[in-house]
């Protein structure tokens, strides 16, 4: 099914948006930005940004983080048209998250088109962030599954993120995920912890390929170390777009 088609069975506009700009780009690629220096940051969006459907950050690692990032971070996604995720992995109890999501000095609810959700404190974790999140066209993403070894994120509690995920579908736009979870277009699968080449790292990240993640069912592929450690972060951005794009269409 094209993307275009498939933003035609979500009402959740961020999730619509994602369609139409992977179909418009033609990527389905995340490039996770886990840097901790902001000129950094700024510099690896200029390269791949052109490459990318969405822009995964971790802000709160950034130890020179200007008081205009919100401004600079919205320029730039508007420069080079992908959406932003903020890593947050929310975990608490829906009063908290949604304080967590609005409050504070990230205003994370203010910039990130799409934050993320561990599912271990209950619905309330997502109805705490969709009481702030839906208004303002936000998306969630529910950690139905992890890349990282020996995770508990296994059998009965990837079905209750699925199941919940039905259930607030107006503001849940999918998962992170290993494999396709559930045969429904309208909720997008994304897959971490990808590499061109299989292996782990040694705090138990286990990497996966572009085949395998799209064999499975993955939308988009997330890359990270793959990407903004290579000498020419712009050509492997290129490199995984494309394989990832071909995978796709066959």
């Amino acid at each position: 099914m094209k993307y275009s088609h498939r933003s035609q069975l979500t009402t959740n506009s961020t999730a619509q948006r994602l369609f139409e700009l992977m179909e418009k780009k033609q990527t389905n690629l995340c490039v996770a930005a886990d840097l901790t220096d902001w000129d950094e940051l700024v510099n690896l969006i200029e390269k791949i940004g052109a490459e990318i459907c969405v822009l995964k950050t971790h802000i709160d690692i950034i130890t020179n983080l200007p008081d205009d990032f919100m401004n600079q971070l919205n320029e730039l996604k508007k420069k080079f048209d992908f959406l932003i995720f903020e890593d947050r992995k929310f975990a608490d109890i829906g009063n908290t998250v949604k304080l967590q999501y609005t409050k504070g000095i990230y205003k994370i609810i203010d910039w990130a088109d799409i934050v993320n959700a561990h599912v271990i404190s209950g619905p309330g974790i997502i109805e705490g962030l969709r009481e702030v999140g839906l208004p303002k066209g936000r998306g969630l993403l529910l950690l139905a599954e992890m890349s990282s070894k020996d995770n508990l994120a296994t059998g009965n509690y990837t079905q209750k993120a699925v199941e919940w995920a039905q259930k607030y579908e107006d503001f849940v736009i999918g998962f992170i995920a290993m494999k396709k979870l559930i045969d429904d277009q309208k909720f997008v699968t994304m897959t971490p912890g990808v590499q061109l080449t299989e292996g782990k790292d040694n705090l138990g990240q286990q990497y996966n390929t572009p085949e395998n993640a799209i064999k499975n069912g993955s939308d988009i592929i997330i890359v990270g170390r793959g990407i903004y450690q290579a000498n020419d972060p712009l050509t492997e951005a290129k490199k995984y777009r494309k394989v990832a794009l071909k995978l796709t269409r066959t």
